[in-house]
């Protein structure tokens, strides 16, 4: 894993699920961190870990709303030098909220889900994108979903915006297949993650009949799997990866064992 040692990772949506795991696995590998979030509390305490389990690790921490393009540009303006040549973006932070048919759908969740989810990773890439040109080097690694492939009752706007991010990696493939600069999306199934608590707007019970009778996918199976990507060789672009649970067959279908 010596190919990322030194190199700066930025990671959105690092104070939990997917993108604390990311935050551990780059660590790991020997990668100086940027790792931004809303809750600037949960980032110090995972820098802390960090740091304790990797002494040599350099890690900054920021808070920060991708939906806020200004607050981004100002926060990747003012990086330290230690990490500012960002060599990895993982575009990581995104939500989903209700599963309401699409008339139903509030106005504010349609927002909420489109600015966090399109916007958001719009404003990252506008902020890092000049530098990454500039320097003839990086790896854009987008984490979508199988609902960007695939559609179900109840997700008209979730699956639209991860429609929208693979679109959006296929279009930066084309636009960036004459520099050095890399284009990856990882699309997951089910992940246990605060993801379908925040769905449901904090009901954990109902979160958990999400998972009930399967084994899901965790964090650290999609850290594994970005860190992997990030550390083929310059001319290798692994530019899309499905994977879901042992259980799980599409976005809806998945093998759930009774109750012992």
């Amino acid at each position: 894993m010596t190919r990322l040692a030194g190199k700066s990772v930025f990671i959105t949506g690092a104070s939990a699920g997917i993108g604390k795991s990311c935050a551990h696995e780059f660590a790991k590998a020997g990668a100086n961190l940027v790792l931004t979030a809303r809750r600037l509390d949960r980032l110090e305490l995972l820098r802390q870990e960090i740091v304790a389990a990797y002494p040599n690790a350099v890690v900054h921490c920021a808070q920060l709303d991708v939906r806020d393009a200004q607050a981004v540009e100002k926060v990747v303006a003012s990086l330290p030098a230690t990490v500012s040549n960002v060599e990895v973006v993982v575009n990581n932070a995104g939500l989903v909220r209700g599963l309401d048919r699409t008339e139903d759908v509030a106005l504010e969740n349609v927002d909420l889900m489109l600015d966090t989810n399109v916007k958001g990773p719009l404003n990252v890439l506008r902020a890092l994108l000049p530098g990454m040109r500039e320097r003839q080097s990086g790896h854009i690694i987008n984490v979508g979903s199988i609902a960007g492939i695939e559609a179900y009752p109840g997700g008209s706007v979730y699956c639209a915006t991860k429609h929208a991010l693979n679109a959006i990696t296929q279009v930066l493939r084309h636009e960036l297949m004459d520099t050095p600069i890399r284009v990856s999306e990882i699309k997951p199934g089910l992940v246990e993650t605060e993801f379908s608590v925040v769905r449901f707007n904090g009901d954990q019970a109902r979160a958990d009949q999400v998972y009930e009778g399967m084994t899901p996918l965790t964090g650290q199976d999609i850290a594994e799997i970005a860190v992997f990507i990030a550390t083929r060789p310059q001319h290798v672009q692994i530019a899309d990866v499905l994977v879901v649970a042992t259980d799980q067959a599409s976005a809806t279908k998945c093998h759930r064992r009774p109750p012992h």
